[in-house]
């Protein structure tokens, strides 16, 4: 039987979410900023004018569904099939049917679940075929479609995104699943599972499914909610993109001084599970590129994060991590350390490589003294302040400013020190009697 086929009876052994499945779009629960009434895509399916598209979104918030709703309207030829189990061979053994379909005037509708599984050659075996309309394409995917989809092929297509459904949402879901399932729970328990299962209706069905079996006379009970849940489920795919998300909102808050939030997104990325040691790295991170001088123990702090995070291990060590956190979010900020370090690297590439002027080189040898090497070097140590007017940039980049520390913490008194240094500096370069 074909995956998209009509399900025969709602058996007993098929899993709960099977069983739900909508067979109208009436009865699709959420994503109304796509298939609310008079929205594009519900026009499209409605009118069966379908054109290439790509359901992005998280796990559980009905991409394969929708798929099932499309095969059910659709009056073309659908074709499934999964990135998992087929090969470049499968595919163009479809894309030849499908090419036949429309010399006969008929039309080929494809959906490829986890699209971001097959690879660029795979990708490719598509695309002249939708360039060219012999297939209507319908890829599911968990991925950003930007990063995993081939560009040429993403050019083609619609991205719609599915957003993660609302507790509210999954609490419909649920109240109808109690009346398939003959069990009743009290709201506030099926909120708990809409709360714990962050917008995906599966790991929802799934757990009310197996605190159903511990119903006592057709109730369930708070234990057994508690038992099917046991920990929460969090979006977090190492390999994904949301993994990057919760990083970038933690760089972010810290970056924006605001430890609450700092220590929010921590307790997330630690709660998925991720490896402290990557965290420790882009707390280190935070520190030169956000706070830089203006509180240099910023580093050192991250740094012994670092060590404690690998001394002590989990949990222990991820009070270290919190602890270091909440120094960065609650530092002076600068960034100016990072830009100036940017702007060298501009101007080393854009510029030359002149060579390192004589005064500069080291001179191991006599022959190498001989030659000029060394020749005009100025010992600071033996000047006065340990200040000389010597140029240490070549001399078609003299004067040229990298570093411009701002106004903010420690940085504050490193402006003034470099500004001192500067005067002076220019002040042993004027001429005599200037």
């Amino acid at each position: 039987m074909s995956l998209f086929e009509s399900n025969p009876a709602a058996s007993q052994d098929r899993p709960l979410a099977e069983r739900l499945r909508p067979e109208t779009l009436d009865d699709y629960v959420g994503q109304e900023h796509i298939l609310g009434p008079g929205k594009p895509l519900r026009r499209q399916i409605e009118r069966d004018q379908l054109t290439s598209i790509i359901l992005w979104g998280p796990p559980g918030v009905g991409k394969t569904t929708l798929a099932r709703l499309l095969a059910r309207f659709t009056k073309a030829d659908f074709v499934p099939f999964s990135a998992v189990l087929s090969g470049i061979r499968e595919v163009k053994e479809v894309m030849a049917a499908a090419e036949r379909n429309r010399r006969l005037g008929r039309r080929t509708v494809i959906f490829i679940d986890e699209i971001h599984r097959f690879n660029k050659a795979q990708q490719d075996a598509f695309l002249p075929y939708v360039e060219r309309g012999d297939v209507t394409l319908i890829g599911a995917t968990t991925e950003n479609p930007s990063f995993e989809v081939n560009s040429a092929l993403l050019s083609r297509t619609k991205v719609y995104a599915l957003r993660a459904l609302t507790a509210d949402e999954i609490v419909t879901l649920l109240e109808k699943a109690c009346r398939l399932l003959g069990v009743t729970a009290e709201p506030a328990l099926l909120e708990e599972i809409a709360n714990h299962t962050s917008g995906d209706a599966r790991a929802a069905y799934n757990a009310l499914e197996l605190a159903a079996v511990a119903a006592v006379n057709g109730a369930i009970p708070k234990q057994a909610v508690e038992d099917a849940l046991q920990k929460r489920v969090l979006l977090y795919d190492k390999a994904g993109e949301e993994r990057y998300n919760l990083i970038s909102a933690l760089h972010k808050s810290v970056r924006s001084s605001d430890p609450d939030a700092a220590l929010y997104w921590l307790a997330r990325i630690l709660e998925a599970g991720e490896d402290r040691m990557y965290i420790a790295r882009r707390l280190v991170r935070m520190a030169v590129e956000d706070i830089g001088l203006a509180d240099p123990r910023a580093l050192e702090q991250t740094i012994a994060a670092k060590e404690c995070v690998h001394f002590l291990g989990i949990p222990e060590g991820d009070q270290a991590l919190a602890q270091a956190a909440l120094y960065l979010a609650i530092a002076p900020k600068s960034d100016a350390a990072y830009k100036a370090l940017n702007a060298a690297l501009d101007t080393v590439r854009r510029t030359p490589a002149e060579p390192v002027p004589m005064h500069l080189r080291n001179a191991p040898t006599q022959a190498m003294k001989q030659w000029g090497y060394g020749s005009g070097y100025q010992h600071a140590h033996e000047a006065e302040d340990a200040l000389t007017d010597m140029v240490c940039l070549p001399d078609s980049l003299a004067g040229s400013r990298f570093y411009e520390p701002t106004a903010r913490g420690t940085e504050a008194r490193i402006a003034e020190r470099l500004e001192t240094l500067r005067r002076k500096k220019a002040e042993k370069r004027a001429p005599r009697g200037a």
